[in-house]
């Protein structure tokens, strides 16, 4: 059965890479870079690729709700909060560094039932130079959370979307990418973030967000509320990959 569930993991997640390297194209020193280091780049800017449709669940539709960099003392609990009064699980991309100055948020997380995932110690982007620390960071960053949570990580946002699939097999990790950006990073405006969002999600999609600044939390929170009333369940990103 543990077989069975590897190998439908690893034929969904490379038909979302796959999707995703298809939908974009990649200017020529990109192409050449990553022909010679053997990952697949991803830009935050890149995120209109498809992704496995979700199924129904009980006539709703099935989408991921995901934060990284996190967790933050200041707002990841308000996060988690909101998300509890409202009945949703969520998966957050945590960072190690984070993750160990913060283990009672982590121990949280998990115990409200949302998926926690691997977004390498101190968000390192891959590149063609630093394989080896990257690899290490995953590591370091697994070992933290094992020592919180008492299990295995599975499942890694690699930063920017940067990723060797080498590491699929090696470290037994499974990378998840995103469909929907509303790149809450760079905006205070929680409205503008609701709007570049409600106005693109489908079923099946994995939302990508934050949970490092009020306006995201103020925003994640909205749209769930909209979300909710257009028939939407969210789930984790195991559940929408999986079920």
């Amino acid at each position: 059965m543990k077989v069975r569930k590897w190998w439908k993991r690893m034929l969904v997640l490379d038909l979302l890479l796959a999707g995703l390297l298809f939908l974009h194209t990649y200017q020529e020193q990109e192409e050449s870079l990553q022909a010679s280091a053997g990952y697949d780049q991803v830009n935050r800017e890149q995120t209109e690729a498809g992704t496995p449709a979700g199924k129904s669940r009980s006539g709703g539709k099935m989408v991921a709700l995901t934060f990284d960099d996190g967790p933050d003392p200041r707002y990841t609990e308000k996060l988690l909060d909101g998300l509890k009064e409202r009945g949703v699980k969520a998966t957050f991309f945590v960072t190690g560094a984070n993750a160990s100055k913060y283990p009672e948020i982590i121990k949280r997380i998990q115990e409200e039932g949302h998926l926690i995932g691997n977004h390498t110690y101190h968000h390192i982007q891959l590149t063609a130079a630093n394989g080896e620390q990257f690899r290490n960071e995953i590591i370091s960053t697994n070992e933290v959370i094992r020592g919180i949570t008492g299990e295995d990580t599975e499942y890694i946002r690699p930063p920017y979307g940067s990723w060797n699939k080498k590491y699929e097999e090696e470290l037994n990790m499974f990378p998840v990418l995103w469909s929907i950006d509303p790149r809450d990073w760079c905006s205070d405006d929680a409205d503008c973030i609701v709007r570049n969002t409600v106005s693109k999600v489908k079923e099946g999609d994995i939302i990508l967000m934050h949970d490092q600044y009020q306006s995201s939390v103020t925003a994640a929170l909205e749209i769930v509320d909209r979300l909710q009333k257009e028939g939407y369940i969210f789930v984790t990103v195991e559940e929408l990959l999986l079920d």
